[in-house]
């Protein structure tokens, strides 16, 4: 079946970097648009990265372009995020999330995406 685990989240000062990780099987991963969203307590879920199959393009929020890069390696069947210049804004729950086709639409919505991973949690604070 699907599976899709996260790691790489933690406690951090603002300023600071982490770089998170979505280990993936049970699927042909490069056949498929992954993507990282956020969820913080209180907040509705928001589509932070996506990146289509091959790796080719990908799309961020607005909130987190230049500091996030998301990429992906298809012969390990892993996602990652690397998130750099953190802020307090940031802290949430990142869930990694297989989308439903080969591509990301501009606007990363968690209606594209039909499997999730159980996520993990980044906290920026000083």
């Amino acid at each position: 079946q699907v599976q899709l685990v996260e790691s790489g989240g933690g406690s951090v000062q603002p300023g600071g970097s982490l770089r998170l990780s979505c280990a993936t099987s049970g699927f042909s991963f490069d056949a498929y648009a992954m993507g990282w969203f956020r969820q913080a307590p209180g907040k509705e879920r928001e589509g932070v990265s996506c990146i289509v199959a091959n790796g080719g393009s990908t799309y961020y929020l607005d909130s987190v372009k230049g500091r996030f890069t998301v990429s992906r390696d298809n012969a390990k069947n892993t996602l990652y995020l690397q998130v750099n210049s953190l802020k307090p804004e940031d802290t949430a729950r990142y869930y990694c999330a297989r989308g439903r086709w080969p591509y990301c639409s501009a606007v990363i919505t968690a209606e594209d995406f039909g499997y999730w991973g159980q996520g993990t949690q980044v906290t920026v604070s000083s």
